[in-house]
């Protein structure tokens, strides 16, 4: 009974999301079915088990959640995120109209821009350019998936995306863990992915399918689009965080952990250096990008840019926070102590990276979000890892880097929030489209045990 309740909850939870249910009301009241299902009490379940891990993880990230919104917002109303997709887009040309618009993703979302203001920004630049090389519309979104949901997101060393900063509050670790291994997983991602997307693309072809008959969210040339700065003033806020984030990460590291003495029940310093480094680099980046778009910015209104950012960044970590509430719950029921031995016991006596890696895909994919089933895994199981990591002489970082990829692979089933947000911007139904995407998540999911067989192998650390 008590399992039933845990999967029946699970369920519930992924229909009433890819219903467009709000996760943030539904999270916890499925939470409350699993829990009654185990025999608990369901005030003191909310009160005492799904709030205190939903505030806690609003208390660790929100920061980073509000400074990315904010400076994603900046980077779009200023004009320069489309001045550095435009700028990609003429450089390669129609012929490479693929190549293009995944680079253009890419770099924003390495950028430290957020995945959803990517979807925007490159969204009128692909759907201009697939229209011109008579690229069917539907290949647009797994187009734009690939290069924001996937390797720039959690496998270069460096994302200042939360997925890449998660993990450094449980394993000590910065942004920049295990490059070796993160930059193996990236290259492989980006061939594989190029490699599907130009298969269909020929197909298509082949077939005499082209762009399509579309009216829906068909993008219309802007005369805003005539005055966008150039490439070499657009690149430079994005430029400001990823070097900010690498300076100040180093910086802060040689501070005393005595500091954080004078603050009861303070984190242990190592495990706030990432986020630290991070908060102060979008700080920075905010200003250049409002320094350098002030007159374009002016016009839209500065308030009310901020304004939309705060507010976006609130649903955002309020909906994972929820998620994480859910899974705390889940996790202290009886029930799932047989599950979670099941996942531990992947790879027993050897490679706790196996394990981490199916634990955390697994949750991210339940869940629908990747920091979301991230957080839960590490909650949950962390410390479990970094004593089997240490008997197995396996590194922290490591650690973090395969985490951090893992929930970036099954998190984009149909009911992931980001997914259904560009399957609306594109103006397409997953009918249509999501088989690509679901390409480039399997792509995803089994690059992760890839790399974990390649780092064992030749022993990269």
């Amino acid at each position: 009974m008590q399992e039933f309740g845990i999967v029946l909850s699970l369920v519930c939870l992924i229909f009433m999301a890819y219903r467009g249910f709000s996760v943030i009301f539904f999270a916890p009241v499925f939470a409350l079915l699993a829990a009654f299902a185990s025999g608990y009490e369901l005030l003191p379940t909310y009160t005492e088990m799904f709030m205190p891990r939903a505030a806690g993880y609003f208390k660790s990230f929100f920061p980073v959640f509000l400074l990315g919104a904010v400076f994603g917002k900046v980077m779009e109303d200023t004009g320069l995120a489309k001045s550095i997709a435009r700028s990609i887009v003429q450089a390669l040309g129609v012929d490479r109209a693929i190549y293009a618009i995944v680079l253009s993703a890419a770099i924003l979302v390495y950028g430290g821009i957020s995945l959803f203001v990517v979807a925007f920004a490159v969204y009128p630049f692909a759907a201009s350019l697939f229209k011109q090389a008579d690229i069917p519309k539907r290949l647009i979104p797994g187009t734009i998936a690939l290069g924001s949901f996937t390797f720039a997101m959690d496998c270069l060393p460096g994302s200042p995306q939360i997925q890449n900063i998660i993990p450094t509050k449980y394993f000590g670790t910065d942004a920049y863990a295990a490059p070796i291994a993160g930059i193996i997983g990236a290259c492989i991602i980006f061939v594989g992915g190029m490699a599907w997307l130009e298969f269909r693309r020929k197909q298509a072809q082949k077939n005499g399918e082209g762009y399509g008959a579309h009216t829906l969210n068909e993008p219309t040339p802007s005369a805003d689009d005539e005055k966008l700065p150039g490439i070499a003033l657009a690149i430079l806020p994005l430029l400001v965080v990823l070097v900010g984030n690498f300076v100040l990460t180093k910086s802060i590291a040689t501070w005393s952990p005595a500091i954080m003495a004078r603050y009861p029940g303070a984190a242990a310093f190592s495990t706030v250096i990432g986020t630290w480094a991070l908060i102060a680099a979008l700080l920075l980046g905010i200003m250049v990008a409002l320094a350098l778009g002030f007159s374009a910015i002016k016009q839209k209104g500065i308030a009310k840019s901020l304004n939309i950012g705060v507010m976006g960044s609130l649903l955002a970590i309020m909906n994972t926070a929820s998620e994480v509430g859910y899974g705390n719950v889940i996790a202290m029921l009886p029930g799932f102590k047989s599950i979670a031995a099941a996942l531990m016991s992947i790879g027993a006596g050897g490679n706790p990276l196996w394990s981490e890696a199916v634990s955390v895909t697994t949750l991210a994919g339940i869940t629908g979000s990747g920091s979301g089933g991230l957080s839960i895994a590490l909650e949950t199981m962390s410390t479990q890892y970094i004593a089997w990591a240490n008997q197995a002489g396996i590194s922290m970082e490591l650690l973090h880097r395969i985490g951090a990829m893992a929930c970036g692979g099954m998190d984009t089933l149909p009911h992931n929030g980001a997914v259904i947000t560009l399957l609306a911007i594109c103006g397409l139904t997953h009918r249509e489209s999501y088989k690509d995407i679901f390409a480039v998540t399997v792509l995803k999911t089994s690059t992760v045990f890839i790399v974990i067989a390649i780092v064992t192998v030749f022993g990269i650390k």
